[in-house]
């Protein structure tokens, strides 16, 4: 089985993306990334690519007429670069249909919250507010709505009497640097597999998961 080609969607600082760069350059994740695709021109996520020689491409969604017209702008550069997973970075903007229905199932994106719980923008300052005890993040696929797709895997992170929005949001971020590379692995060895809105892992324990 050859690398998965990972097709990676950022609008921000792109730690996310810096975490998987480092897991395929320690040999932790069987995958390369094709290319890096930003909405926004000063994203630091784009520089981040060209450091590791990645392709960085600014799509600037003024130049098209709709959100359709620019997402089929993308699902473009995508196909170019011969991309078989979309892996969303912290990309704000939320994805059409018209681009959905081309990567079906393989679209992924990471959340900082335990989903379906604090969807949405600021999620960790919501679960914060909240007054909750644990909050976390998840990875799951993407469909058409907001964080609403199948769950693939959570972290999951207790929330301090001492904390703040801005500590919370902190511990939650390191824990997506590990959890996302952990499960773009799983999906390059073939291992996960969506039944309806339910998400089966094979070979992992059933302390977490049934065995697909």
């Amino acid at each position: 089985m050859g690398l998965l080609k990972l097709g990676v969607l950022a609008s921000g600082r792109g730690s996310n993306l810096q975490a998987i760069i480092d897991a395929i350059e320690r040999n932790e994740l069987d995958a390369s990334i094709e290319v890096v695709i930003s909405n926004r021109a000063g994203a630091k996520a784009l520089e981040r690519a060209k450091n590791h020689n990645i392709p960085a491409i600014y799509v600037d969604p003024k130049e098209y007429t709709g959100k359709e017209e620019y997402d089929l702008a993308l699902v473009k550069v995508l196909k170019r670069y011969e991309v078989e997973l979309v892996v969303l970075a912290g990309f704000m903007r939320l994805l059409t249909p018209r681009f959905i229905e081309h990567f079906p199932n393989r679209i992924v994106n990471i959340h900082p919250s335990l989903l379906p719980a604090f969807p949405g923008l600021e999620a960790q300052k919501q679960a914060w507010e909240y007054g909750v005890r644990y909050s976390g993040c998840t990875v799951h696929f993407v469909d058409e709505n907001m964080d609403t797709g199948p769950i693939i895997d959570q972290e999951v992170v207790p929330v301090y009497q001492d904390d703040t929005a801005e500590t919370l949001a902190e511990r939650i971020l390191e824990r997506e640097h590990r959890l996302y590379p952990r499960v773009l692995q799983w999906i390059a060895e073939g291992r996960v597999k969506v039944r309806g809105r339910k998400v089966y892992i094979s070979g992992l324990s059933n302390e977490r998961n049934d065995t697909a």
